[in-house]
């Protein structure tokens, strides 16, 4: 009796949860849930079965639910919108985008934080990455830059030892200013992204009050395959807004996500829209060599004195995502992801980011991230022979998974060859020539207002007296001295060591730079004449 009374209140249980209006839940097979609430145990007081499908199903999702995080832009937010371009280009690039006066393109942006990690506060000094996915009718092209418009080194084969001083220590896991300082001490180069890092606009206010920079040179391919270098610059519409130090701290006392919350607040919440100018900037190849740096140095700005812009464009953000993960965190962006008209330049940074950042997104998401709906394009078709891997959802009736093919007509379009480059000399392993370090640094420095050179020196000299090596302080107070004499005064009485012991380490490095670009600049003078000499 007792067994069959059993059975009755389960039925009863049972009927009375399907009586109910609400959707099934179901498993991810589809099958319906009669259970989400106890586990399937053997009678009253015995173990849980293995045989409960649904709880294992339900477990092992959750433990595998987190994706491997960013090592660099772990934390970011996205938002969705458009781009209008404002000046027909066909005549300079073959790129979508451009190719007419009023055109649109989708576009999907996500904004982030550089060296901390995905749960980190969002008021911790450091740069800020702009990516920006264009959804073109030639396939996706990643912008993909930052807000500030140069970077800390030159050569990619720095950028793992560079983010490896600014991550936490591997025996104590504390992010240090020693190490930080240590590494950079032999980095002159990174003088003024450091000067940048340490001001103000190292703590912006809201990701929608920021300028952002596609940071490298890139070409411009037109229809008959001749080249331009460019650079691209977006120019907020709203104003420019950095938290100071202190703000920073008394921020992150109240919302550690400030930045999150304002862009769900304004565009997600109250449906504000956000916009920004898109400026261009245009070398002829010729053009190169006629500065006093490198213009494919990632340290370096195109100086508007000397290259002009104008505005091409604006890109109008006004929606955010519907679902966190699958769209922001999932969204995969890479300076590889380039279409036709658009080229990578000789920037030895960008260089190794066409791989480092493609590679990135086939680790944490598979070979098939570029058909997650996010990433996936929009205004093209995806048509190739690659196959199999995680997560492939297509499918295909087609046994021809090569090319060329007689069975299947797939081919490759001339018209879409990458640009030719005449290359003369041997395989080097050398620095640019023109390294030219301080100058620009101390230019954004006495672009400052009062307040704001004060704040960069109480920012910087307070971190790095810290330090404990006065070899390491005196060596960064000498950078900053090259830059501005006051900025490089400032910052040594902070980081408490010798004015005179700094300007003498100003001093040799200033030779030491020149040195190296005569040596550089002699190995260089001796490619082009081996290229004169060469018949092609």
């Amino acid at each position: 009796m007792k067994f069959k009374a059993s059975i009755m209140i389960a039925a009863t249980l049972f009927s009375v949860a399907t009586m109910s209006s609400a959707d099934t839940l179901t498993r991810q097979n589809g099958a319906p849930v009669g259970d989400n609430q106890n586990s399937q145990t053997a009678g009253p007081w015995g173990p849980v079965l293995l045989q409960d499908s649904h709880l294992i199903e339900k477990l092992a999702a959750f433990d595998r639910e987190r994706i491997p995080e960013r090592v660099v832009h772990a934390r970011g937010v996205g938002i969705y919108g458009y781009y209008e371009n404002y000046e027909d280009l066909s005549d300079e690039t073959i790129a979508a985008p451009f190719q007419e006066k009023g055109k649109k393109t989708d576009v999907f942006v996500r904004f982030s934080s550089v060296v901390h990690g995905h749960l980190s506060p969002e008021t911790l000094r450091d740069p800020r990455g702009f990516a920006v996915k264009f959804y073109t009718e030639q396939g996706n092209w990643d912008l993909v830059g930052n807000n500030f418009p140069v970077f800390f080194i030159r050569d990619a084969i720095k950028f793992p030892d560079m983010v490896h001083a600014f991550k936490p220590s591997p025996v104590t896991n504390k992010q240090d200013a020693k190490r930080v300082f240590d590494f950079f001490s032999h980095v002159p180069e990174a003088t003024h992204t450091l000067t940048m890092l340490f001001s103000d606009y190292g703590t912006p206010a809201s990701y929608l009050n920021m300028d952002g920079s596609g940071v490298h040179a890139f070409k411009f391919i037109d229809k008959e395959g001749n080249h331009k270098y460019v650079k691209f610059t977006w120019k907020s519409n709203q104003p420019i807004k950095n938290f100071t130090a202190e703000e920073a701290m008394k921020v992150q006392g109240m919302d550690f996500q400030p930045h999150t919350t304002d862009v769900y607040t304004r565009i997600g919440e109250k449906g504000e829209t956000a916009s920004w100018d898109l400026y261009l900037q245009e070398l002829e190849p010729e053009q190169l060599d006629d500065f006093d740096f490198n213009p494919l140095d990632t340290t370096k700005i195109w100086p508007e004195s000397l290259v002009s812009s104008r505005k091409i464009g604006r890109m109008v953000l006004n929606r955010v995502p519907d679902n966190f993960f699958e769209e922001t965190e999932q969204a995969a962006f890479a300076p590889s992801n380039l279409i036709p008209g658009i080229e990578p330049s000789e920037d030895r940074m960008l260089q190794g980011r066409l791989f480092s950042y493609a590679d990135t997104q086939r680790y944490r998401l598979g070979v098939n991230a570029y058909r997650i709906p996010v990433n996936a394009p929009k205004n093209a078709e995806i048509k190739n022979h690659e196959q199999h891997g995680q997560l492939r959802t297509t499918s295909s009736n087609s046994d021809v998974n090569y090319q060329p093919s007689r069975r299947l007509d797939l081919n490759e379009d001339p018209a879409f060859r990458y640009s030719s480059k005449m290359l003369a000399g041997m395989t080097q392993q050398i620095p640019f020539y023109k390294e030219q370090n301080f100058k620009q640094a101390g230019e954004f420095y006495r672009n400052l207002d009062r307040k704001g050179r004060k704040n960069l020196i109480n920012n910087m000299g307070g971190a790095l007296a810290s330090v404990p090596e006065e070899e390491i302080r005196v060596i960064i107070s000498a950078f900053m001295y090259n830059a501005d004499k006051d900025y490089g005064t400032g910052v040594a009485k902070l980081a408490k060591v010798s004015i005179s012991k700094v300007r003498a380490e100003a001093k040799a490095l200033m030779e030491e730079q020149a040195a190296r670009a005569a040596k550089a600049k002699k190995v260089a003078e001796e490619f082009s004449r081996i290229a004169s000499n060469t018949n092609f």
